[in-house]
Formats: structure tokens, C-alpha cells, sequence
């Protein structure tokens, strides 16, 4: 009887102890605050409420996101740019601490004691950037406004027919990797930061222009290299519109190791862009008044400088009849769909042309590399003269044996 007694003692103080056990283990983590000295971000929220820590971190982190931001420009002259973290895609989470806040009031007894007995007492706050918000805010529309475009350099030709060139300048553009590095290093890291603006100052790198002087160098037009010139002598006012016309749209042009020159290409520019007027044109040996008379004397003048630096002509014909400007044959007529003239640039390098009408005067430039030792000639010699042939068409309106002349004939030379 006694033994029994003593069981049951045994047990009920088994029972009572695990009572208490459970009790002590539920009044432990049934606790509605956080553990003493818990800290979020360098601030004390320890034996504070559950739900008031978490409202007071909330507040912080929005805080946060109000802090201003000071992105300063080396340059004096321009203005800093003024923004919130928030504005600039920056914010603050703590979500590891509001996951452990959450687990102490988890329904399982075992997982609020063992969130509670291993609570950490420090919590970092983590900073998220969306790298996408900045640089929409400064693309690159902004950055060419702000700081507008590279500037290419230039070659010019100046009065003395000497080649100069102007240096092209470059433009600031954002550095963006150097900016994301500055601002993660300036962030703040807790809530114990100064509330004095965060300040970054803006890093750049140099956005080159397209051309260069060594790039334009490079192409090889060093000097001037050949100049031809013809009179206009008494053209009329027609003719010589033409002629400018033609020489304008030659004017400037540069060909590139290899190209070709076609005159009929540049003709058909021309014609779209000016025009051409009423002069008189040699049509099967015979002088017409016509539309584009003049165009020519650029494509002859064109050829004579061709020939005096050993250019590759592709195609060339002369006028049916001698033309005023030129000694006989070295002219290189031209007439749409049927006679071209084309030469090839040989030298190796690019070739700058200039083509300009100044005192009733035809002047063509070229500018490029040529050797200064070597030069060439031209002659024409008259190798036969070919007989006038007669040449009869019948005309009924004429009355019998009546003989009426359409034209003066010229002799042929070969």
C-alpha cells in the first residue's frame, strides 16, 4: 500500500513539474515585447511591443527614403541636381528582423521559444537600389541637353589653298558604374546616420567625337595637288548659270581610295537640286540651243586636272566639234543615258575636289597625296583632217532647182 502511495506521489509531481514546465515555456514566449537590447539599424527597440517596433522601423525606413540627395557637378557652372532617395529608386528593408518578429508570434510553442531564446540583438537595415529609375530620369536626352554633342572636326581649305584643320571637342556622359560604386559607398548604413543630405558628386567619362583630327589626317588630302581652270569667255547668262550649277555639286566632293567619279551621277544632283537653264549645246555637230549647255566645260575642266596627276579614266569621249576653252581633244563631253565621263581615284588616298566660277573664270582644285617630283604635260597634235562630206536633203517647199543651206560646214580632225 505504501509503494502505491508513493507512485502516485511520483507521478503527480511529474505532472505538476511538466505543468509548470509549460507554463514557465508559454509565459516565456507568450511575451508581446522584444528581447532587451535588440537593435534595428543602430536603434534601440528593446522590451518594445511587437507591433511598435515594427511600426517605428516602418517609419524609419520611409524616413529614409525622404533623405535628400545632393548630386554635385564639378563644373561650377553647372547646377547640382536636387532628389530623394525615394525619387532616385532607393529604398530600405528590414525584413529579416520583421521575419523574426513575426516568428515569435508564431503558432507553434516550440518555434516562439526558439525564436525568442536565439534572438539576435543587432539587425541590419539593407539598402535596394532600382538602377533602372536614375538612368531613365538622366538618358540620354538629358545628358545631350545638360552637356550636349561631341563636336567632329573639321578640315578646311583656306584662301591660300593651304589644308587646316579645326580639332573636334568631346562631351561629358555620365560614368555609370563609377556612380553606382559612389552611391552604394554613401548610402546610409543605419538610422544613426546625419540627417545632412547624402552627397555624390557626379563621376564622367568622355564621349569622343565621330571624327578626329588624326582620323581626318589620316585620309591623306595633305595639299593641293592640281588646279585647271577655263574661261566662260562670252557665255550667256544661261550658260554660265549652268556651269556654276554643275561645278557646285563637284565642289566638296571626296572619293575615297578606289572610287570612281561619274559625272552623270552628280549631273542628276544637280539638275534636282538647281536646274539647269537654256544655252546653246553641240547635238551632232551642230550648235542647239538647249537645256544644260555648259555642263561641259566642268566635265572637261574636271578631266584636264584628272590627267595632270595621273588619275585612271574609266570613260571619256570628246565633243564632236573643237570647244572654245581647250586646246583640240582634251575636252570630255557628257549627254544623259549615252556619254559619261568616269575616272578612278589611284593615288591611294582619299581626293578632296574644289570647283568654283569666279571673273567668268572655271577653276577645279584637287587636294590629296602626289608625289611633288612628278608632273605631267599635255599636247594635242592633228594627226588628219578629214574632208567636209555634202550632205543633200530633199525639201518640197522649196521651188525646183532651189538650194537653200541649213548650216556652215567644218572640217573633221583626227
Amino acid at each position: 500500500m505504501k509503494k502505491i502511495h508513493l507512485s502516485v506521489i511520483w507521478i503527480w509531481s511529474g505532472v505538476l513539474a511538466l505543468a509548470m514546465l509549460w507554463g514557465g515555456l508559454h509565459l516565456y514566449a507568450d511575451r508581446q515585447t522584444l528581447p532587451e537590447g535588440v537593435r534595428v539599424g543602430g536603434m534601440n527597440v528593446g522590451s518594445m511591443d511587437h507591433t511598435a517596433a515594427l511600426r517605428l522601423v516602418d517609419k524609419k525606413l520611409d524616413a529614409l527614403k525622404q533623405r535628400r540627395l545632393l548630386l554635385t557637378d564639378s563644373d561650377s557652372s553647372a547646377q547640382d541636381i536636387k532628389l530623394t532617395l525615394g525619387e532616385a529608386g532607393i529604398h530600405y528593408k528590414a525584413e529579416a528582423f520583421r521575419n523574426a518578429v513575426k516568428a515569435l508570434s508564431s503558432e507553434h510553442l516550440w518555434t516562439r521559444v526558439q525564436t525568442r531564446f536565439s534572438f539576435e540583438k543587432e539587425w541590419s537595415i539593407i539598402s535596394f537600389r532600382q538602377e533602372e529609375i536614375l538612368r531613365a530620369r538622366f538618358g540620354a536626352d538629358w545628358e545631350e541637353q545638360r552637356y550636349g554633342m561631341p563636336i567632329n572636326a573639321v578640315r578646311q581649305i583656306d584662301g591660300n589653298d593651304q589644308v587646316r584643320y579645326i580639332p573636334g571637342r568631346s562631351a561629358r556622359r555620365l560614368d555609370w558604374p563609377r556612380l553606382d560604386a559612389a552611391l552604394d559607398k554613401a548610402l546610409p548604413k543605419d538610422f544613426t546616420a546625419s540627417e545632412e543630405p547624402v552627397r555624390v558628386e557626379l563621376p564622367f567619362r568622355q564621349l569622343e567625337p565621330k571624327i578626329s583630327v588624326d582620323s581626318l589626317r589620316n585620309e591623306g588630302i595633305e595639299r593641293k595637288i592640281v588646279q585647271f581652270s577655263t574661261s566662260l569667255g562670252s557665255s550667256s547668262e544661261g550658260r554660265v548659270y549652268n556651269v556654276n550649277s554643275a561645278a557646285s555639286t563637284v565642289d566638296g566632293l571626296i572619293l575615297k581610295p578606289g572610287d570612281i567619279f561619274d559625272y552623270g551621277q552628280l549631273i542628276a544632283k544637280a539638275e534636282r537640286t538647281h536646274g539647269f537653264r537654256e544655252a546653246p549645246v553641240i547635238v551632232n555637230g551642230q550648235l542647239e540651243s538647249g537645256i544644260g549647255g555648259g555642263i561641259c566645260q566642268v566635265s572637261s575642266t574636271v578631266y584636264n586636272a584628272a590627267l595632270r596627276v595621273g588619275l585612271d579614266i574609266v570613260e571619256r569621249r570628246n565633243h564632236s566639234l573643237p570647244v572654245s576653252y581647250l586646246p583640240k581633244g582634251q575636252d570630255a563631253t557628257f549627254a544623259t543615258g549615252s556619254i559619261n565621263f568616269r575616272f578612278r581615284n589611284n593615288t591611294g588616298k582619299h581626293l578632296l575636289l574644289r570647283a568654283a566660277v569666279q571673273n567668268r573664270t572655271l577653276t577645279v582644285k584637287f587636294f590629296g597625296t602626289f608625289p611633288s617630283n612628278v608632273s605631267y604635260e599635255l599636247e594635242s597634235h592633228t594627226v588628219r583632217v578629214l574632208p567636209i562630206p555634202e550632205k543633200r536633203l530633199r525639201n518640197d517647199s522649196l521651188s525646183p532647182a532651189s538650194i537653200k543651206y541649213f548650216g556652215k560646214a567644218k572640217k573633221g580632225m583626227w
